[in-house]
């Protein structure tokens, strides 16, 4: 039988500063390959609708799977699923991801009868499952753990139970080039560990994996990097090293195969200062950009997101960072609630720091606890809004204005770093992309003001609406925030047993929680 994978089509932020490779699909590819499948993948990032219906009718696949892990993406791939159903009326169209999980009932409800199954949770532990029921006993497919159809639901997903086990089929996606991260031109990208042991309000990773975190061996670390020939390299961790052990053991690893790459890492502000020779000794094997979720400037900030650190521990954080000769990235959330004199106080901060600041709108996604406890009305259910450069609540400021000092303050970040007064930092870097015939970087220069334009964010919510989302539930029956948080997982919290966290670890992320103990 043929499977065909789909990604979807780029999102506002990932038309200029990156563009990465689809790597949680190309493991649920290679996992198909792996069950006897004739398998290919096509990424709408680099290639088009056509290219799509090209291929679905020149090659008419049994299976169709997109994925979806953006809510923002939700009508493009409703829109396609109704065309590949209309070209392959006998093929089974389903979609996963992380966004799909958290509304699978809606997509099924949109799509009018032409999705036929949406896969909740890992994609790699549910596929073999949902392929064998396809094959074997089509119409009973809702049975089959983490399955949501028309008929019914097939209870709680199953996880991968070692992250050993997965690779990516890589090969399968053309265009390899066409992925960069910044600078970083070409980048791939890799998974050291997956999930998080935190509980942020504005998160859904740790309600999509149920609290739980599992690492991958430095051996297969190694294997998978020897298969990688791109320079730049970015790690997908939700938090990178969170245990010192395992960074270390991964990182000399890789030190005695000799491989020196690039590297691009997320992680938090207590880890990196819990943990600081671990990345030290990064930044000797080729670390050059660390992105630190510090998400605001002021106390009042961090306990509204939840963050689980004091406000000077991350600028302890900073200032450690700083010293590492490194590119730091921060992430800072706007509120709606901003009015002129704030953004005009985080743009002077931005100015003043020498990091690079990235700004999100304040958005409450499906699968976080604020979509619960958010007390502000939606202003708009309109899904393609939802991308965190959107204001989907009520704005303090009219909204043109709003607007207006959002891509203002956007704009000073971009300049600061990005303008040409400072590629004289990056020329060599620049100069060496381009003889590598690597453009991707250079081109999306040229692309801040026409696609970050308040005129254009405000067309936005005039289209019209052809899909709008359920509004969130507010249950009164979640009397305590444990209880509302459990509401929300996809897969069920296992507890300490779903953490492969020494008990030194363990202790920390707990007590940065406020928590001794969670079940």
């Amino acid at each position: 039988m043929k499977f065909l994978a789909v990604h979807p089509s780029p999102l506002m932020y990932t038309k200029v500063f990156l563009r990465l490779e689809p790597l949680g699909l190309e493991q649920v590819a290679e996992t198909a390959r792996r069950q006897g499948y004739d398998t290919r993948l096509i990424d709408l990032q680099v290639e088009s609708h056509q290219d799509l219906f090209r291929l679905l009718d020149d090659w008419q696949p049994d299976i169709v799977g997109f994925s979806l892990n953006y809510l923002a993406n939700v009508p493009e791939v409703i829109d396609l699923v109704k065309a590949v159903k209309g070209r392959l009326p006998k093929g089974f169209v389903f979609i996963g991801g992380h966004s799909a999980s958290f509304t699978a009932e809606e997509l099924l409800e949109h799509s009018e009868g032409s999705l036929d199954a949406i896969l909740k949770g890992e994609g790699e532990s549910g596929l073999p499952l949902l392929f064998q029921a396809i094959k074997e006993d089509r119409e009973n497919v809702h049975c089959v753990p983490g399955v949501v159809t028309m008929k019914g639901e097939g209870g709680q997903p199953t996880f991968i139970p070692d992250l050993d086990n997965l690779a990516p089929a890589r090969d399968l996606v053309r265009h390899r080039n066409k992925y960069f991260l910044g600078t970083l031109d070409p980048c791939a990208s890799i998974e050291f560990s997956r999930g998080c042991p935190w509980d942020c309000s504005f998160c859904s990773a740790w309600t999509f994996y149920g609290r739980s975190y599992r690492v991958m061996s430095p051996d297969k670390v190694v294997e998978e990097m020897e298969k990688i020939r791109e320079p730049g390299i970015f790690i997908v961790d939700d938090v990178a090293f969170i245990q010192e052990k395992m960074g270390f053991e991964i990182g000399e690893a890789l030190a005695r195969k000799g491989i020196k790459k690039e590297y691009y890492l997320e992680t938090r502000g207590d880890v990196l200062l819990r943990n600081k020779d671990v990345f030290k000794f990064w930044k000797e094997l080729g670390m050059s950009y660390m992105f630190l979720g510090i998400e605001s400037i002021d106390e009042e900030g961090l306990e509204k997101y939840r963050k689980r650190i004091d406000l000077s521990r991350n600028f302890e954080a900073l200032e450690f960072a700083r010293t590492l000769g490194i590119n730091v990235a921060i992430n800072i959330i706007a509120d709606t609630d901003w009015d002129h004199e704030r953004f005009r106080v985080v743009r002077e901060w931005c100015k003043e720091v020498p990091e690079i600041v990235n700004i999100s709108v304040n958005t409450p996604y499906p699968g976080t606890e604020s979509w619960l406890t958010e007390s502000r009305n939606l202003t708009t259910r309109d899904y393609r809004l939802f991308d965190i450069q959107h204001a989907v609540l009520p704005t303090r400021l009219p909204i043109e204005e709003f607007y207006a000092e959002l891509v203002e303050t956007q704009r000073v970040m971009f300049t600061k770093h990005m303008g040409w007064a400072a590629m004289r930092d990056v020329t060599k870097v620049l100069v060496g992309n381009l003889m590598r015939g690597q453009t991707n970087f250079a081109k999306n220069l040229f692309k801040f003001d026409k696609v970050f334009n308040p005129e254009l964010q405000l067309a936005d919510h005039q289209m019209p609406v052809k899909y709008q989302m359920k509004p969130p539930v507010k249950d009164t029956k979640f009397s305590s925030a444990k209880a509302l948080s459990k509401s929300l997982y996809v897969h069920e919290p296992l507890g300490r047993t779903s953490r492969q966290l020494d008990d030194d670890t363990e202790k920390f992320v707990d007590e940065s929680r406020g928590a001794l103990s969670e079940s």
